[in-house]
């Protein structure tokens, strides 16, 4: 697989990743909440289902859920009931504040598998990464080389890059970006 074919795919990669969607709000708001170190539990939960949903796409299932708009719409409800609810018991929870240091002591009640849950909850709830590597991986395969080792090389970097994503977003809250950047343009 050429080096710059590797590059490419990268690229592509960490823009679709990086853009500001469920998975990478869960990233930002765990970074606040419970600070960035907890949110690598967030971070794994969302590289697992993303694993897989690079394994069912390279397997030739994203095909199959692309033929089937039912399935589509049924897990895309799914998600989206399930960001609702989550969006609801954040606003029910005890008191919100801005200060990361009190966010991390007030909800330490939260264990990292609820996190790690949660996060694979809203990737699984986002059936389009399917669609998305279903496009993508064919584009950069090359059919006169070994194909498990392609496969191999791409999903690695989809779940290293999807990793460093999410973690981007947990520190941003953490280190003061995310103010230093709202009080600027403000």
């Amino acid at each position: 697989m050429p080096f710059n074919f590797i590059l490419l795919f990268s690229i592509t990669v960490f823009v679709a990743s990086i853009i500001p969607g469920p998975s990478m709000l869960l990233a930002l708001t765990h970074g606040m909440h419970y600070g960035a170190k907890k949110t690598i539990a967030s971070a794994m939960g969302n590289v697992t289902v993303t694993l897989i949903q690079a394994s069912i796409s390279i397997a030739g299932l994203g095909t199959i859920l692309i033929a089937s708009e039912t399935t589509f719409q049924l897990i895309k409800l799914a998600g989206a009931a399930y960001l609702i609810y989550m969006g609801i018991s954040m606003l029910c929870s005890s008191k919100m504040s801005l200060s990361p240091n009190e966010l991390n002591h007030t909800n330490k009640w939260n264990s990292l598998k609820k996190m790690y849950l949660q996060a694979a909850f809203v990737t699984a709830g986002n059936p389009k990464a399917i669609v998305f590597f279903t496009a993508v991986f064919p584009q950069f395969i090359d059919p006169n080389a070994a194909y498990l080792s392609q496969f191999c090389i791409l999903i690695s970097i989809c779940v290293l890059i999807g990793f460093s994503c999410f973690m981007i977003y947990a520190i941003w809250w953490q280190e003061g970006l995310c103010l230093n950047f709202t009080e600027k343009a403000i």
